[in-house]
């Protein structure tokens, strides 16, 4: 077995140990509001920089493409307060008509 598949196999161990150790958390931590909070925050802050790695990295470059139109008008749906669906589908229109006007 080759050193990577070690590193692998090291890194799924730890990724399970991490997650029965969760299971050892007292209750009483988990039901706490600033930890409540904190892991909300957490959440969103993540999500929202997946979304602009995702949105505007190819490879190892930075690119300004239609996904920062399709972005944009996610975003001002989400303003107006559409439901989900519509913000997917505001925001894939919103990237095949940048895409049909010649940007990205």
């Amino acid at each position: 077995m080759s050193g990577l598949w070690w590193w692998i196999l090291a890194g799924c161990a730890v990724a399970y140990g991490t997650k029965l150790l969760g299971y050892l958390v007292p209750e009483r931590i988990l039901e706490n509001e600033r930890m409540t909070r904190a892991a909300g925050t957490l959440t969103i802050g993540l999500l929202a920089s997946l979304t602009l790695v995702n949105t505007v990295a190819t490879g190892t470059s930075v690119v300004f493409d239609a996904r920062i139109a399709a972005l944009v008008a996610a975003g001002v749906a989400l303003l107006l307060r559409a439901p989900f669906l519509v913000v997917v589908m505001v925001g894939a229109g919103a990237a095949a008509l940048s895409r049909y006007l010649g940007w990205g």
